[in-house]
């Protein structure tokens, strides 16, 4: 059986990439690698690395999610934020066969200017299937909703409304949960209410996939924007007398910033701080 790699940022989601893997599925006798390369963020003057790699995460993990629906064997992983090594170290590692490599047109792709499909066939010496997406043009076969949540990410209220727009037509949801200020302990209790919250939308049948984010939630929001092709966006936050978010004006900040459609959730769970 070939191992086929699967390489691809931005363009993850597009169709001309989904096209190109289920031909070769189809054409048989073939196991695929994902890698996505971390990116920076270019919003936030601090970066954090966790949040930077939980980003690239969720490419795989939607990736992944597609494959599983087509019944396509694969598994995946993040990579070096230089997408030349980042294959090269799939290639070792995985002992990959072929190259399926995804890029934006020549006028707006980073991996073109830098000659990636010629540099991994040369130094690799395997075949490598250049795919085209035009993410700008083609946009998305389903809709992206981003939704920013924290102690409210596993609020009842939050659950049923991603539900109900599950049901409205095709999506996909990214979750992203602001880690909060402080040390790394405050990482886990987030990370845990987002394992929840996606769990109980797999249940449902519903894709998504969640990361922790920037410290502050307009900082998250508009990295997340940055990184994926956004449709809408959720925010969740306590009820206004008891939501920092509320207060400082979040909703309002990310509406004019982003010229997109952002919905409001109010959740009455017990507040930590958010």
């Amino acid at each position: 059986m070939a191992n086929v790699l699967v390489l691809a940022n931005q363009t993850i989601g597009g169709q001309a990439l989904l096209d190109a893997i289920r031909d070769r599925h189809a054409a048989g006798d073939a196991r695929f690698v994902v890698v996505v390369p971390q990116n920076r963020p270019q919003h936030g003057q601090v970066i954090y690395l966790e949040a930077v790699r939980d980003a690239a995460q969720v490419r795989v993990d939607l990736a992944l999610a597609f494959m599983r629906e087509e019944g396509i064997q694969g598994t995946g992983e993040v990579g070096d934020p230089d997408p030349f090594s980042a294959a090269m170290d799939a290639i070792a590692h995985y002992k990959i066969d072929e190259v399926i490599l995804s890029t934006l047109p020549t006028t707006s792709s980073g991996w073109l200017r830098r000659d990636l499909p010629e540099r991994i066939e040369q130094d690799s010496g395997l075949p490598v299937n250049h795919v085209v997406t035009d993410i700008a043009r083609d946009g998305l076969p389903f809709d992206v909703c981003l939704v920013v949540a924290n102690q409210t990410m596993a609020g009842n209220e939050l659950v049923q409304r991603l539900k109900a727009k599950a049901e409205e037509g095709p999506r996909r949801f990214i979750l992203a949960v602001p880690q909060g200020a402080g040390d790394g302990e405050v990482v886990g209790p987030a990370r845990a209410r987002l394992k929840g919250l996606l769990a109980s939308l797999e249940a449902e049948g519903i894709v998504a996939a969640g990361m922790i984010a920037h410290t502050d939630p307009f900082t998250a929001t508009m990295n997340a924007v940055q990184n994926f092709l956004i449709s809408e966006i959720v925010i969740s936050t306590l009820p206004e007398n008891r939501s920092e978010w509320t207060k400082n004006g979040l909703i309002e900040k990310v509406q004019e910033a982003t010229n997109k459609p952002v919905e409001h959730v109010e959740s009455a769970v017990e507040p930590v701080k958010a």
